[in-house]
């Protein structure tokens, strides 16, 4: 093929000319606007939500009059009704989370352009109809979970299946993201240097759990809505992160590991009400502010990608862009873990059953466009370098070979807003709290999430009497320790090590519920063909990446070395365990799609 040389696309945006000059693009040489490519994927994914999602809702159906079950089984915990905006900050923030930092910025191994693609179609085609589906499948069916709504529609054999899956898929989260947050807090560097950042994000976070509650217990007692409770929000996000510069929290790594697990078990059994939809609706602020202050940073300094656009099929690791893209980038692309959210908790929580297309599928579009704000920054850093815009101790900090995805992110918007006039040692703590803040909500999300799929699978049959074992087993605060112990162990491998697998389990968890989902809809008569090509695509993807993982731990074991016994046996035994549970649950659920009339 001749390459492509020295094309010149011309664009006008906001009365800017932009002239994108693209040399040996195929070859991996490319430079592309980073303002021009953020306003097309807005514009994708905008017009996707218009035609698209609305498409979907006319297919499948709602009913504005329908009672939902948050209406219907009201209880003050779990079921709650809640205005559609604070389900929507709650669905975005559990979602969000590290993923849509972290996956594109290690996927750019082959280049952002595969990066960027595959978060355009993963996001409108796979990931939004999936989250979209499970909230819309769980309302219909009062407020059940997805191993509940594989139950009535398949068996009680696939529910119990499902539940044991989610709950080693979300040890592995809470292993990956624990690992991350305790990290970004670390305060005090190897040499014993003080890192303020990081401890000033670390105090804002302790202060955050404890405003949020207080902001709990008052919206209880004030039924306070509209510009009021947001102005109320803000003033105490402002309020957090001045108070947080000015006293720093100073503590090592493996001292904020013990915190972060103490906070998510508390997380976990504590009423929806008093910490963690507040959290999420003041956490949604900071989401938006990260996001504003990125888009203004881009838009003032107006970037170029240099990165390459191509890197080869072949990363310098050794990894192949088939399997390895498709499971690097979840968040941003497709999670299983967002279905978890939409109907272990959000269902739960909708007043109205129009509320959920901007619930489900929007809130996964906006997160697509925070992936592609990521690539756009991070394809961006040797330029902003070389022109000025990140001085010299932030490049190499961003430009490291140890550098995080979350210190190359912060580090790039942090040289972007300093253009207008922001301190950057401000900059980069305010940013390296508001990354923290994304695993945090989702680290909270999935620990109430780990303790209910473990209650669900250890769940007897309606009218028979559970054993003295199983009451054990079952009570909230039993095995939410059981769940945390786990997480934990896992953890000790650090998010590198826990990553790949992390990806792998959470796309077969994907695979998984596009497959029960299908069997809802056409069980009830609904059409459920968009699900077909995302499913079998997904399930062929993870199970090649998993069959690597395990080939690779064993070589590890056998042929060259440096097996952990505490590290990659249980990652193996983890491992293992996540295919030959997606065997059977994709054997037992594809054959109920089948069969199915």
């Amino acid at each position: 093929m001749v390459p492509l040389k020295k094309v010149f696309v011309l664009a006008m945006l906001r009365e800017n000319l932009f002239i994108l000059y693209v040399d040996d693009f195929l070859e991996g040489d490319s430079f592309m606007n980073g303002l021009l490519l953020l306003g097309l994927s807005a514009l994708i994914l905008v017009v996707a939500y218009l035609f698209y999602g609305r498409y979907l809702v006319k297919t499948w159906g709602i009913d504005p009059k329908a009672t939902t079950p948050a209406v219907a089984k009201e209880d003050g915990t779990d079921f709650v009704p809640t205005n559609k905006w604070s389900v929507f900050a709650h669905q975005f923030s559990s979602i969000a989370g590290a993923g849509p930092v972290t996956g594109p910025v290690m996927a750019m191994m082959f280049g952002w352009l595969p990066a960027f693609l595959w978060v355009i179609v993963g996001g409108v085609f796979f990931g939004a109809v999936q989250d979209f589906g499970a909230l819309y499948a769980s309302v219909k069916t009062e407020g059940k979970s997805m191993g509940q709504i594989i139950e009535k529609y398949i068996g009680r054999k696939g529910k119990k299946l499902f539940f044991l899956f989610c709950w080693i898929f979300t040890l592995i989260v809470i292993a990956a993201f624990a690992d991350m947050v305790a990290g970004t807090f670390n305060g005090i560097s190897a040499d014993g240097a003080k890192l303020a950042p990081n401890a000033s994000a670390a105090s804002i976070s302790i202060l955050y759990v404890f405003v949020a509650m207080a902001f709990g217990l008052f919206l209880k007692k004030v039924k306070l809505e509209g510009l009021p409770k947001v102005i109320l929000g803000i003033a105490l996000i402002i309020a957090m992160l001045a108070l947080g510069i000015m006293f720093p929290v100073y503590a090592t790594k493996t001292t904020w590991i013990y915190v972060v697990f103490v906070y998510i078990f508390f997380a976990s059994v504590t009423p929806m009400w008093l910490l963690k939809t507040p959290r999420d609706y003041l956490t949604t602020f900071l989401f938006i502010g990260m996001i504003v202050a990125a888009v203004i940073g881009v838009f003032v300094s107006n970037p170029t990608i240099t990165t390459p656009a191509f890197a080869g099929f072949k990363s310098a690791s050794g990894s192949y862009i088939f399997p390895t893209l498709f499971v690097t980038i979840a968040c941003g692309a497709v999670s299983g873990f967002h279905s978890l959210v939409s109907s272990e908790t959000s269902s739960k929580l909708v007043e109205n059953e129009k509320d959920m297309l901007q619930v489900g599928y929007g809130s996964m579009l906006l997160e697509s466009l925070l992936a592609i704000l990521v690539i756009v920054i991070v394809g961006a850093l040797p330029n902003l370098k070389a022109s000025g815009v990140l001085d010299s101790t932030l490049a190499n900090m961003a430009l490291a070979d140890t550098a995080t995805p979350f210190t190359k992110f912060s580090a790039g918007v942090t040289g972007l807003v300093a253009q207008l006039g922001l301190p950057q040692s401000w900059g980069l703590c305010i940013m390296t709290m508001f990354v923290s803040a994304l695993a945090l909500t989702s680290l909270d999300a999935v620990a109430r999430i780990s303790r209910m799929s473990f209650q669900e699978f250890f769940e007897v049959e309606e009218g028979q009497e559970p054993s003295g074992l199983v009451k054990v087993l079952t009570n909230k605060y039993v095995s939410t320790i059981i769940s945390l112990v786990c997480g934990y162990l896992l953890s000790l491998g650090g998010y590198v090590n826990i990553w790949p697998l992390f990806g792998s389990a959470n796309q077969l968890l994907a695979a998984m519920v596009l497959i029960s989902l299908a069997v809802f809809l056409k069980v009830t008569g609904r059409k459920g063909f968009m699900l077909y090509i995302p499913m079998v695509l997904m399930f062929i993807v993870t199970m090649t990446a998993l069959v690597q993982a395990i080939y690779g731990i064993v070589m590890k074991l056998f042929v060259t070395g440096g097996f952990v016994l505490m590290v990659d046996g249980l990652q193996l035994v983890v491992a293992i365990l996540l295919v030959a549970l997606g065997l059977m649950i994709g054997f037992n659920s594809g054959s109920k799609l089948v069969k199915e009339k």
